[in-house]
């Protein structure tokens, strides 16, 4: 039988440089893993439905990315507080911590559906669905709202695991999940014809059997982390929901902004065409794999800052940013040269249509601009994250998401009259914002005081 230590992964002593890479690494194949799980539905719906499915898709995706706001913030609270709890040897608390965020997060999952589904078709218009893929991202989005529950579930369980300092099991899961959505997306695309309900519709399966296989190995290792998942353990507990919600909300308004201001971009996006739209679908898709790639390097890097400013030991918090940004910058310039090098092979993985790829290669200089912002927030983001201050969270979210991302797409795309292109350079040159905000945190060194 397991004890509740060999849960629990110390990150306050050893090679700061080792420890996040081990840590970071199946983080790494994990997100790698869901970033081609993001990419097969783009895929299979742009080579058997065509560029209006993909416009569908991108569409859908924008809207999946606003229903998950809250599971994000919460469960990226759930991980901070955890691993604090570990860091200030205060490991009591865990367990109430577990109850009340699974109870917590059933209920947001189920409100957010209802809220999503009443609005689905405002939701749609103000994001200017092009006509021709409404029915397609119509349906893509209400088959993600019934499957929100699961996806909250998920991002629970592994936030309790990753605060543990165990990102291999992760892994395991996600893999479960992406394998199973390219046989789905294979078989209900291809096969079956079902075309963007299909590829929706497989996202969800794979996404409940992956949170299932989660549930099912925390439950035989209940004795392990101390939670025995008897009903009254899912009891709210006022005092720590107090706490986690004074955490989880900037957290997750922070997600909500940038999602709502990307949306709000789309939108403009959208105007000028299901091809623009297209090929704004599968940008998104290329930044979302960069950033599953930096995120797993903040979501170690947050574990260990946090445990290390638990434990008073400061000298290391400031290792692990500059480890950070060294993997990160690197990353950046290797998406960067493959993309320079044979963008046309990269963007055909998505589409045969020569009028979208056309366009395709306009963006190129823009995801350079985004996977250099991205690189040199996350560092700052982990920092930020893992000192739990949840005050300078909602400032980078109000002026990353809402100032400087409208302000700048409002500016370049209307005013300096760019376009479509004006959005999408405003958008890039937003993502610099945190790791501005974040130097100066850095440097002032308050986050010793969180």
């Amino acid at each position: 039988m397991e004890n509740k230590k060999s849960m629990i992964q110390d990150m306050t002593t050893g090679s700061v440089a080792g420890q996040l890479m081990i840590f970071a690494v199946p983080l790494f194949l994990s997100n790698l893993l869901q970033a081609v799980y993001n990419m097969v539905d783009m895929i299979i719906v742009g080579n058997y439905v065509g560029s209006v499915g993909l416009a569908a898709v991108s569409v859908g995706g924008d809207i999946q990315a606003l229903l998950e706001f809250l599971s994000m913030g919460f469960s990226t609270a759930g991980q901070i507080m955890i691993s604090q709890y570990i860091g200030a040897n205060q490991r009591q608390k865990i367990t109430g911590l577990i109850g009340t965020m699974f109870s917590f997060l059933a209920l947001c999952a189920a409100g957010m559906s209802i809220l999503c589904f009443l609005l689905r078709k405002p939701i749609l218009t103000w994001l200017n669905t092009p006509p021709e893929a409404w029915n397609y991202a119509y349906a893509y989005a209400l088959t993600c709202m019934a499957g929100l529950i699961f996806t909250y579930g998920y991002n629970a369980v592994s936030a309790i695991l990753r605060g543990m300092g165990d990102s291999k099991r992760p892994f395991l899961f996600i893999a479960i999940a992406a394998v199973l959505n390219v046989i789905l997306d294979l078989l209900f695309v291809a096969v079956f014809h079902l075309e963007v309900f299909g590829a929706a519709l497989a996202t969800v399966l794979s996404q409940s059997v992956s949170f299932l296989c989660s549930v099912i190995y925390l439950y035989r290792r209940k004795e392990a982390f101390g939670f025995d998942f008897r009903l009254r353990s899912f009891r709210i507990d006022p005092g720590i929901l107090k706490q986690y919600v004074a955490l989880g909300v900037p957290l997750a308004i922070q997600t909500a902004s940038v999602q709502i201001s990307k949306m709000f971009v789309s939108s403009w996006i959208n105007s000028y065409g299901y091809i623009i739209t297209a090929v704004t679908g599968i940008a998104n898709k290329l930044n979302v794999v960069f950033g599953f790639c930096t995120n797993s390097i903040m979501t170690g890097g947050a574990a260990m800052i946090g445990q290390n400013i638990g434990a008073k030991e400061y000298k290391r918090v400031s290792r692990v940013i500059f480890v950070s940004y060294a993997i990160t910058t690197v990353l950046a310039s290797l998406f960067s040269v493959v993309l320079m090098i044979a963008p046309t092979p990269v963007f055909r993985i998505f589409t045969e249509e020569e009028s979208v790829l056309k366009v395709c290669l306009t963006y190129i200089p823009v995801a350079i601009l985004m996977f250099f912002g991205n690189a040199l927030r996350t560092p700052n983001s982990a920092l930020i994250n893992g000192s739990g201050n949840s005050r300078l969270n909602l400032s980078v979210a109000l002026l990353d998401g809402i100032i400087a991302r409208i302000g700048l797409g409002l500016l370049l795309g209307l005013y300096f009259k760019m376009g479509y292109e004006g959005f999408w350079y405003g958008n890039a040159l937003a993502g610099f914002v945190p790791f501005f905000i974040g130097s100066i945190y850095l440097l002032s060194g308050r986050w010793k005081k969180e």
